[in-house]
């Protein structure tokens, strides 16, 4: 079979990133398709319920194929679906999220149309490279894996993120290897500059720099460098160390230094502020984000006036505090100290009252509220791709009186946790997809809750 050269039609794509076609009714994932795509393919694995297989040649490209941007496409595994129309993205995204509700749930919903990401280039504000050296001329590389390895393509110009971070990169590479700072071998674990790190906020005036270091201290050459940055570049409001010592998948360690200027800058978002350091979380995609936070605002300001809201994994408190205008209590709940810390900074910097940080686990929060008898109007849930636990939901659904709000970034463990939720008597009354990374499979998805009587 994997000798033989066979004729496929793409019916759609999955949300690993694949495109689908079928070979005597047996699926076969293929890299790099696009729906309605004729295509000659190759099988190159065969397992027991599908097959993967590789294009041979393109017999007849789809309507909603297109030119990539970006000439590196083709080997950096970032933005696979460069090759789609945008357009056809969006629907495609819908499609993954309604297959898979329907798979795991055996539920039929209706799904929204996906919200489009206001900018398709230049939007992503965290850039993280991992960095090498060249053996012979000892030039700095960085840049992204090729797709399914650990080679690294060296970058020089990412369409996808604001071009003053191209700019800053290849200077700091090249004053890097001026300075004699050596770049990282992942298989020796030898050299110092493990990555670079950007974060950049959304007006692209403010820019934090992140070296990553194999050490557990910087030297004279590593401060030489940020000083060097900071001259350059004015818009670089300040150059970290990250001490990363272990041979580790883990990108950055829990030890971050200030070595030149300011730990952090402030994000501004339609006249809400938030504090942005080295180690917090905040979305990649600013922009995109503000049309979650608006969505979820709009969803809950429909349903309830003033309510007291639950905010659970609630981070740098980014959404407890775009909702602080409609409610009258915020109660956030975040396990991570920094995270918890910096949400609290955030609070006084927009000069709010109404919000309440507790950094705790959720599960401990949860059984103390219960046991004190706490209810909530509505709970807004944002967790990681892993989802959330079922202790914690089947607390929360004690916790809230009328409405949860679950934001999602991975459809499968948000369709698991919907059966949590369904069980315990709150069903889905409105599900919408948000693009917060166009040119790649990933989906963000916000789904409303209702909590329904229970028959007697």
């Amino acid at each position: 079979m994997t000798d033989n050269i066979y004729t496929v039609k793409v019916e759609k794509m999955l949300y690993e990133g694949s495109g689908l076609a079928r070979i005597d009714n047996l699926p076969v994932f293929i890299e790099g398709a696009c729906p309605g795509d004729l295509l000659n393919v190759k099988i190159t694995k065969i397992n027991k319920n599908y097959l993967t297989a590789q294009i041979v040649d393109i017999v007849e490209p789809s309507k909603n194929r297109v030119k990539p941007f970006c000439p590196l496409h083709n080997v950096c595994g970032s933005c696979s679906w460069q090759h789609i129309e945008y357009s056809e993205q969006l629907k495609q995204k819908k499609n993954i999220v309604y297959e898979t509700l329907k798979h795991i749930t055996g539920k039929d919903f209706e799904i929204n149309d996906t919200i489009p990401s206001p900018k398709t280039k230049h939007f992503r504000c965290k850039v993280q490279y991992p960095v090498s050296q060249t053996k012979v001329s000892k030039r700095i590389l960085s840049g992204y894996y090729k797709t399914n390895s650990h080679e690294l393509i060296n970058i020089k110009y990412c369409p996808i993120q604001p071009n003053i971070i191209n700019d800053i990169n290849e200077f700091l590479k090249s004053e890097a290897q001026k300075l004699n700072i050596s770049g990282y071998d992942e298989k020796k674990h030898f050299g110092l500059l493990k990555h670079i790190i950007y974060r950049i906020s959304s007006n692209e005036k403010y820019i934090l720099v992140i070296l990553v270091l194999n050490s557990d201290n910087t030297n004279k050459d590593i401060r030489e460098l940020a000083e060097i940055l900071r001259f350059k570049y004015p818009q670089i409001t300040g150059v970290c160390a990250n001490f990363n010592p272990k041979k580790t998948n883990v990108i950055m360690s829990d030890k971050t230094q200030i070595i030149s200027g300011s730990d952090f800058y402030i994000e501004e978002l339609e006249g809400i502020k938030y504090k942005v350091s080295a180690n917090s979380f905040f979305q990649v995609n600013p922009l995109s984000a503000v049309n979650i936070f608006n969505k979820v605002k709009e969803l809950l300001s429909q349903k309830l006036t003033n309510p007291v809201v639950l905010d659970v994994y609630s981070g740098v408190s980014s959404i407890g505090i775009w909702l602080s205008s409609i409610t009258s209590k915020v109660i956030c709940v975040e396990e991570v100290k920094s995270a918890a810390d910096d949400a609290k900074e955030n609070i006084k910097l927009n000069k709010l009252t109404n919000i309440e940080v507790i950094n705790s686990d959720a599960a401990i929060t949860f059984a103390q509220f219960i046991k004190n008898g706490v209810k909530f109007d509505a709970a807004v849930i944002d967790p990681p791709r892993k989802g959330s636990t079922e202790a914690a939901l089947n607390d929360l659904v004690h916790l809230t009186n009328k409405y949860i709000v679950y934001v999602s970034c991975n459809p499968s463990t948000l369709a698991r946790d919907m059966n949590i939720l369904i069980k315990n008597s709150f069903e889905p009354i409105y599900i919408q997809p948000v693009d917060m990374f166009p040119h790649t499979y990933h989906i963000e998805t916000i789904v409303l809750f209702e909590k329904q009587k229970r028959s007697v």
